[in-house]
């Protein structure tokens, strides 16, 4: 009996210490690093919108939504990829992605150089069964000149810095 109750406190002493024990809750990734968002613009008619989906995580495709912070420019219809079927708890039939999901959006209406802010809506869940709220995330870009080649990615949410960096 003395063991069991050892064996108790030591549990509830590694979980207040934030130690994962496989009985514990699973934690849970903040939206913005399990649907992690990230864009580029790929010449003057063309932006390309990435999500990096997490491990144990999936992110619905009717749910996904681009629009520009101010217009003119305007974006066309976003030319996505082929999604995966899976029967949800939460919507029923529905198609999702995992892993790494690259989306092309037309634009028109842009000039080199142009500094533009393109808001990503999306939503998904994870494996667990847990549904995140919708969520809105947004990204600043720059068109580049024709024939300058590709933008480069920028991140949604930029990389916290460190103690030592």
């Amino acid at each position: 009996m003395l063991r069991v109750a050892a064996l108790g406190a030591i549990a509830a002493a590694a979980h207040a210490a934030g130690f994962d024990l496989p009985a514990a809750e699973p934690k849970l990734l903040p939206p913005e690093q399990a649907f992690h968002f990230s864009a580029r613009a790929l010449d003057p008619s063309t932006l390309e919108a990435r999500f990096d989906v997490a491990d144990g995580y999936y992110l619905y495709r009717d749910k996904l939504q681009f629009m520009l912070e101010k217009s003119p420019p305007s974006l066309g219809s976003a030319m996505l990829p082929t999604a995966q079927r899976k029967h949800d708890q939460f919507f029923g039939d529905v198609e999702i992605y995992r892993g790494a999901v690259t989306i092309k959006v037309p634009i028109s209406g842009a000039g080199p150089r142009d500094a533009l802010v393109l808001i990503a809506d999306s939503q998904g869940c994870a494996d667990v069964g847990v549904c995140y709220p919708p969520t809105r995330q947004q990204v600043r870009l720059v068109v580049p000149a024709p024939g300058a080649g590709a933008g480069p990615q920028v991140d949604a949410t930029p990389p916290r810095k460190g103690l030592f960096n």
